[in-house]
């Protein structure tokens, strides 16, 4: 499976926006483009020898690409993946742009990100991918796996179930509208398509939309 495997709060800095890609550390002073860091070893300026030089605004098309960059490193997925996605979502009715992030919402590891188990997605895809999420009593191993209204996901039985109890108790975030816990949060069900309204990510999926449209 192609995955990104290099640094990761280099993403969050050419982005200038906190992606929340590393778990715990991102909600830490430690974040270089934390708000509170305001002392001379901040780094919330892209990454690079020329990255201070890049802080001034761009083009049109350079404010479409990096948002498509954003989504594409938030979700953790690569470049072909994200373009099938979007190519689904074109091809469904309704907005794009929203379809877009529908798609992306219900993938697997995202749907156990949201679920609280995983302090970040990558954390969670390694969850999926190492057998510990069972959906409908099933195993599944594939992380860009698609879930449905009415799918029951639950972790396996395990010494995972520490890691996931532990990232419960000291992230506290907030259940999606879309989802609903049960058996103790170590089982959630898709009760509805996740709307809009109930994504949290900044991106502006128009931007992306119209890049693609190009």
């Amino acid at each position: 499976m192609a995955r990104y495997t290099g640094p990761v709060c280099r993403l969050c800095r050419r982005e200038r926006t906190k992606l929340f890609l590393k778990g715990e550390r991102c909600y830490s002073l430690k974040c270089p483009v934390s708000e509170a860091v305001t002392d001379r070893h901040s780094r919330a300026y892209p990454p690079g020898e020329h990255g201070r030089d890049r802080m001034r605004q761009g083009s049109e098309y350079l404010a479409q690409l990096r948002e498509k960059q954003k989504a594409r490193r938030i979700y953790g997925v690569l470049e072909r993946q994200f373009q099938n996605i979007y190519a689904e979502a074109s091809r469904q009715p309704g907005i794009t742009g929203e379809n877009l992030l529908r798609l992306l919402e219900l993938r697997l590891d995202n749907v156990v990100f949201r679920a609280g188990w995983g302090a970040s997605r990558a954390q969670a895809r390694q969850l999926v991918r190492h057998g510990h999420v069972q959906v409908n009593g099933r195993r599944v191993t594939i992380p860009s796996f698609r879930a449905r209204v009415g799918d029951v996901l639950a972790m396996k039985p395990g010494k995972e179930l520490y890691l996931v109890r532990r990232n419960l108790d000291t992230l506290d975030r907030q259940l999606p509208l879309w989802l609903e816990a049960g058996d103790n949060r170590a089982q959630v069900r898709v009760t509805s398509l996740p709307q809009r309204e109930h994504i949290d990510e900044p991106v502006r999926e128009s931007l992306i939309v119209e890049l693609y449209s190009k």
